[in-house]
């Protein structure tokens, strides 16, 4: 059943072709297929886990197609791309193989790169991440880089997206910012709490990833995506903190904390594993906004700002209408929907003649 938020592309009953998606379990693949087949397309999948996607409501589409294999087997790779007319790549690593990620990262795009080409593939699309290229630039966003490298390296076409947090119930940075929020009125943080970045909204990216298929304009560029604002991260922590009806956080920068201590000081307040807080951690530091309008002059998009965004995402934890978690992305299949971490509220009111004192003197003594 669609949501009540409105969708990130138009509705349309015409076929619009067929697309081959990798990390379907993931975070944003699990979101882009039914967003595509809602587009009209007929939809791909290579997954290692079909039973990853056995609860999916799009499970069972007529113009969905499954198909089972690592990306390692290259050419059942290459067999299952065939007619296709583009590729998602939505891989990463940072859950299955911790600190080796990088290294795998490299190699996993290299083998697709090698099946897209004798698949005779058209053009691939990947999302990568904003950030400066430098000395400075951490290991994660590096590792990102390389991959757009190794899956241009056969010479299809890449359409790259770069953005930075990607704000939507369930994304493991939401995630991230919204526990650290929760549960700390005071925060003594690493000074990359003021380093400036531009969210983008889950919607706005599916919007952009479907939407480039049918502008061919779009094809082998590298394409900056944001949303309305650009703001440090401890803005973002004051704007979730207003979202959730809590008092205004005090933070305390402090110049001292490497991301290592940063990583762990994350794992020990959210549920985000230390693997995979350390690289978003590192990614910190850099300051990751869009610098170019390609994206705009393409395919021209209103982006929500951050506020909308936050609040559009803890109205679906609100609703129990969460579609993917980052936790579920691991080769392991996640717990079922009904597995846990509901929360039932038990409110009741009744209005009594008393004044606040001797009504409290009464509850204590409950």
């Amino acid at each position: 059943m669609p949501s009540p938020v409105a969708s990130p592309v138009e509705q349309t009953s015409s076929d619009q072709g067929l697309v081959f998606v990798t990390g379907a379990t993931g975070y944003v693949g699990g979101r882009l297929v039914p967003a595509l087949l809602e587009a009209g397309y007929r939809v791909r999948c290579l997954v290692r886990e079909p039973r990853k996607l056995a609860e999916r409501p799009w499970r069972q589409h007529p113009h969905l197609d499954v198909v089972t294999a690592d990306l390692t087997e290259r050419e059942a790779v290459a067999a299952a791309m065939k007619d296709c007319q583009a590729a998602y790549y939505l891989v990463h690593s940072m859950i299955a193989t911790g600190g080796t990620y990088a290294d795998r990262d490299r190699e996993l795009a290299r083998g697709f790169a090698i099946a897209a080409r004798d698949a005779g593939l058209p053009r691939i699309i990947y999302l990568g991440g904003l950030g400066e290229m430098g000395a400075d630039l951490s290991e994660h966003l590096l590792s990102r880089r390389q991959v757009e490298e190794e899956l241009a390296s056969t010479g299809i076409p890449v359409t790259t997206f770069r953005a930075a947090m990607i704000i939507g119930s369930g994304s493991a940075s939401f995630e991230i910012l919204r526990y650290l929020v929760e549960r700390l009125p005071i925060m003594v943080t690493p000074k990359w709490v003021t380093t400036e970045c531009q969210p983008v909204a889950i919607a706005d990216v599916l919007h952009w990833l479907v939407r480039c298929l049918s502008v061919p304009e779009t094809t082998g560029k590298t394409l900056e995506i944001g949303g309305a604002d650009a703001l440090p991260y401890q803005e973002l922590m004051r704007i979730m903190a207003e979202e959730l009806g809590l008092r205004r956080r005090i933070i305390l920068p402090v110049p001292v904390l490497t991301p290592r201590l940063s990583s762990l000081w994350i794992n020990l307040v959210t549920p985000v594993s230390y693997r995979i807080a350390r690289p978003l951690a590192e990614g910190l530091k850099n300051r990751v906004v869009v610098t170019d309008d390609t994206t705009q002059q393409l395919m021209p998009h209103q982006a929500l700002g951050a506020q909308e965004a936050i609040r559009r995402a803890l109205a679906k934890i609100e609703r129990q209408a969460v579609e993917t978690r980052w936790s579920v992305a691991g080769p392991v299949p996640g717990d079922p929907s009904w597995a846990g971490g509901t929360v039932f509220t038990d409110e009741r009111k009744v209005t009594i003649k008393a004044d606040p004192a001797s009504v409290y003197k009464a509850v204590c003594r409950i």
